[in-house]
């Protein structure tokens, strides 16, 4: 018994020695005999399959060879720069809580965000693509293959064009009513029909199409819309853009340069000065509800009439319109281009915002100014919805939400949908001119009998100035041979208004309508007042 047991206390020595399957073999061998062996020896014994702890044999402990315990014992010198380095760490964990609670706090812009910003990735990647593919270097023949094909397939999608058309004018003239989108195609068709007739005479002319790219250089929209290619219009899109950033920078300066400091002999008890009070005064920020009851007074002919040329002429550049002129015909272009976009609202807003594609959704929002580039499509459906419940619902000039949009057009939105539309509105009124915010303080309190004599004298003489420019604009357009349009219909409809009025509680139907027609005799008379002026001063500018 002692010699086996001495045997098994040999075995650990052994164990590296072993073979796997050897070494095994013992292990479960001892294992079986444990029992008889004597409590001391069973200890030394490894016990593989009993164990449930693995342990590894490492260096001998104690100090390494080499070690001083003499120097071990003076302390280190202080290092002043090692504290940096903890003082960083110890700030770490406060600045991951700030962002923590940042990033949750802007949860739901961020998603709003993220789409707008992978919109413009892929457009970026669309882009990048088409580039690629335009750098592929061909040669004359291809090239002029391929304007022949293109040329050939937009007129073949101008002959589907005037086809489709053909029906469509048929059907209106039965008496049917067309939708938005049969409306947009009868106009466009018209549109290129229209153009044909110039460029005709390229054609008709001998040795004239020579001239066709110099023409075409100058006059860009001569050709119909179906021989545009992707390239021309990706060019006009991004020079909108541009010109709508720099309008935005610009009228957002004169705004605020031209904005009335109000002082306290004008601030009376009507809550239109007290809403310019707080806003300029105080700096004090109003609720949606008031800027809403405060942008109905503000009419769009008003508004129109009352801003500078500078201001027109952003106005035009921003809205895509001539820009040359008088301050008369730019107030014209304006005028017709706000009357064609409220029908366009009535039409989108009887029919719903989703009922657009993605293509007449951009093109709706582009032309009432809205930023369309690099935009999810629910963004710019609630964007659009915006503005339809603003204008439509809420009566909210339609001006004023094109200037509240080259407002904000080139700044970063903090906010979204109604919430950033306010405050743009907001920006807007807090700066409007002195002209403007005199004739609309008059206007109220005319309304409720407390207008002074000094009031209205004050605005008569801006408003005679301003006369007395249009006067001398026209005297000088006409010296040069062109002739002003007569610029008689307002973008205010007269049952629009009615309605507002209505739907206010404060005034009677037969009331709104006496003003109605009361203010437009006062316009038109003051409007024969103006040409007959203007047609007394033509013959003495011919006499010298």
């Amino acid at each position: 018994m002692l010699v086996d047991s001495a045997q098994l206390l040999m075995v650990p020595c052994v164990d590296r020695a072993l073979p796997r399957s050897a070494l095994l073999a013992t292990s479960i061998h001892l294992a079986r005999n444990a029992q008889h062996l004597g409590p001391a020896s069973a200890l030394l014994i490894p016990i593989r399959t009993l164990t449930t702890e693995t342990t590894t044999h490492g260096p001998p402990g104690g100090p390494p060879p080499g070690f001083n315990p003499e120097q071990a014992k003076k302390p280190l010198p202080k290092e002043p720069a090692s504290a940096k380095p903890e003082a960083k760490l110890a700030e770490k964990p406060k600045a991951n809580e700030t962002e923590v609670k940042a990033a949750t706090k802007g949860a739901s812009a961020d998603t709003e965000a993220s789409l707008t910003a992978l919109a413009a990735e892929k457009q970026a990647a669309v882009e990048k693509t088409e580039g690629k593919k335009e750098e592929k270097k061909l040669t004359i023949g291809q090239k002029i293959k391929k304007e022949i094909q293109h040329y050939w397939d937009g007129t073949k999608l101008l002959a589907a064009e005037v086809r489709i058309s053909s029906r469509l004018a048929l059907k209106m003239a039965a008496g049917y009513e067309l939708t938005r989108r049969e409306s947009r195609q009868l106009q466009r068709t018209v549109q290129d029909l229209g153009r044909l007739v110039p460029f005709s005479v390229f054609v008709i002319v001998p040795f004239a199409e020579l001239l066709l790219p110099v023409a075409l250089k100058l006059f860009p929209n001569l050709l119909p819309s179906t021989y545009e290619g992707q390239k021309t219009k990706d060019q006009k899109a991004s020079t909108l853009r541009a010109t709508r950033k720099e309008v935005s920078d610009f009228l957002r300066q004169t705004l605020r340069e031209t904005g009335l400091p109000l002082t306290q002999a004008t601030a009376q008890r009507e809550e239109f000065t007290n809403f310019f009070r707080k806003l300029r005064s105080t700096g004090e920020k109003p609720t949606a509800e008031d800027v809403i009851k405060v942008c109905k007074i503000f009419r769009d002919d008003l508004t129109l009439d009352n801003l500078s040329r500078p201001q027109l002429v952003s106005m035009c550049r921003y809205l895509n319109l001539n820009t040359f002129g008088t301050d008369m015909m730019l107030r014209y272009q304006i005028r017709h281009r706000m009357r064609q976009i409220k029908r366009d609202d009535r039409a989108i807003s009887y029919e719903g915002v989703d009922s657009l594609s993605v293509s007449e959704l951009q093109t709706a929002c582009a032309s009432r100014g809205i930023k369309s580039y690099g935009v999810s499509p629910a963004r710019l459906r609630e964007d659009l919805q915006t503005w339809l419940d603003l204008r439509l619902r809420d009566g909210v000039p339609s001006t004023l939400l094109v200037l509240s949009n080259a407002y904000m057009y080139g700044q970063t939105q903090t906010e979204e949908g109604m919430a950033s539309q306010i405050e743009a509105l907001t920006g807007v009124l807090s700066s409007i001119p002195e002209e403007l915010f005199h004739e609309i303080e008059l206007e109220v309190h005319n309304a409720e009998g407390a207008a002074t004599n000094k009031q209205r004298l004050e605005v008569l003489k801006e408003q005679q100035e301003l006369i007395d420019e249009e006067l001398e604009q026209n005297e000088e357009n006409q010296a040069t041979g062109f002739a002003t349009p007569r610029d008689t219909e307002d973008i205010d409809e007269k049952e629009e208004r009615q309605a507002h009025a209505e739907s206010d509680g404060t005034i009677e139907k037969a009331q709104v309508g006496e003003a109605l027609d009361a203010e437009k005799d006062m316009l038109a008379a003051s409007r024969a007042e103006q040409q007959r002026e203007a047609e007394a001063a033509q013959p003495k500018s011919s006499d010298k």
